[in-house]
């Protein structure tokens, strides 16, 4: 087996921390970075830094790389729209790719009914208009999310967000009519359908309620998959009410779980569906896909923005698409999916510190803890196998409410021998770190 993993220097090298100190003095520390190297090149599942290390990546940009670093279709997709022209606003003077790919996204939805698409910049700005829409739809206010829900940074989706720390700590006052029910976890809490319809009744009124925002596999949260018949239990709940289910799918979306949508698993249809992240290969672009009706509810002018659908990131996007269909990525998600699942159960067999290994399709996560039967999460031990991957050439995310998950966000054009490179990097950590 080849080696992809090349380091030359100790890490950081020099010329990364060179660009260090000079972070240190213009860059707020808020930007805390995972890698503590600079990176000079990227291509398909590898990264070369500054210093000439070479590194196997496992974070895909936090899971906007679906199609790899510096895919050349992409590339060149780019720059021939480049060429022609970078902005106008398709308010002012509109463009063809804006349309296309509407077109396509709509088709790709789930679900018979006509459908449309709303263009935006971020994750954040897709999930707010998500709720805009939502509640100019219903004509009520109130929104219910999840714990363990990321929806965001900005005033309302850092509401909607459950994680305190860093993302809400100080940051307060919040957004009002927002309402976070327990989110049912095999692992953690085990809840059932009826108890999370009791939990609902004692929290607010159905009939005040404009949408509910799902992630239909949680991210940042820590890779967690709902119980059995819980989504389709919410599509039931809200039709009964008149709520709009909306499907977070920024991070879940694109393929990621073997299916374009990750909704797609359980049978169920949205009202409203968020992507961003891997739509267009890193560039900034989100969508709200929706039903048309829903749209048909909202005057003219009423949402957009100056950058929003720029024609750039819909060409990347149209190009993202056609190699996901061409090169057959939704199957290669599953085939990645089953080596990385066989792995992380091997290695939970071996080493006390894996707790529950769970996911779909490529969007696998490990959970750690301290003691099986109490289920501590052991964050710092964590910590310590992400700093002892990075240290021997392999970048890794973590997650998890308590920061103790493990996930993988690879790109889908990693190559067999890469990704088994990158785990066994992984394995002799979390050996190394719970020994």
């Amino acid at each position: 087996m080849s080696n992809s993993v090349i380091l030359k220097t100790p890490i950081p090298g020099p010329k990364s921390r060179e660009i260090a100190a000079k972070k240190m003095q213009y860059v707020p520390k808020a930007f805390a970075t995972l890698a503590p190297f600079y990176i000079a090149d990227g291509h398909g599942a590898l990264v070369r830094d500054a210093d000439g290390n070479q590194f196997i990546d496992f974070t895909g940009g936090w899971g906007c790389l679906i199609v790899g670093h510096t895919p050349k279709r992409v590339c060149n997709a780019i720059s021939d729209q480049a060429a022609k022209y970078i902005h106008t606003d398709f308010t002012a003077v509109p463009y063809e790719p804006f349309v296309v790919l509407a077109e396509r996204l709509a088709k790709l939805a789930p679900g018979h009914g006509p459908k449309q698409v709303a263009f935006f910049n971020s994750g954040a700005e897709a999930i707010e208009n998500a709720v805009k829409i939502a509640r100019k739809y219903t004509k009520r206010r109130a929104v219910v999310v999840f714990e363990g829900a990321f929806h965001g940074r900005t005033l309302l989706t850092m509401t909607m967000t459950h994680k305190a720390s860093p993302y809400k700590a100080g940051f307060g006052p919040f957004a009002s009519d927002i309402y976070r029910l327990p989110f049912p976890n095999l692992y953690r809490n085990n809840m059932s359908i009826a108890d999370f319809d009791r939990a609902f009744a004692a929290l607010v009124d159905p009939m005040e309620v404009a949408a509910i925002v799902v992630e239909p596999l949680q991210g940042e949260g820590g890779f967690v998959v709902p119980v059995e018949g819980f989504l389709e239990y919410l599509r039931k709940f809200t039709d009964q009410y008149g709520i709009v289910l909306v499907a977070d799918e920024i991070q879940t979306g694109v393929g990621r779980t073997g299916k374009f949508f990750a909704v797609e698993h359980y049978g169920v249809e949205p009202d409203l569906i968020t992507i961003a992240k891997s739509i267009a290969a890193g560039l900034p672009l989100s969508a709200v896909i929706g039903k048309k009706k829903i749209y048909d509810s909202i005057p003219e002018s009423s949402i957009g923005g100056t950058y929003v659908g720029n024609p750039v990131a819909c060409r990347a996007a149209i190009e993202v698409l056609n190699i996901i269909e061409e090169d057959n990525l939704l199957d290669r998600a599953v085939a990645i999916g089953g080596i990385v699942r066989a792995r992380f159960v091997d290695m939970q067999q071996k080493y006390q510190i894996i707790g529950d290994v769970r996911g779909l399709g490529a969007m696998l996560g490990m959970e750690l803890v301290k003691d099986h039967s109490t289920k501590e999460p052991a964050k710092e031990e964590c910590s310590a196998i992400v700093q002892e991957c990075l240290h021997h050439g392999l970048i890794i995310p973590s997650a998890g409410i308590y920061g103790n998950v493990l996930r993988m966000l690879v790109s889908l054009t990693i190559t067999d021998e890469q990704l088994n490179e990158g785990l066994d990097i992984l394995e002799r950590a979390i050996q190394k770190v719970s020994s």
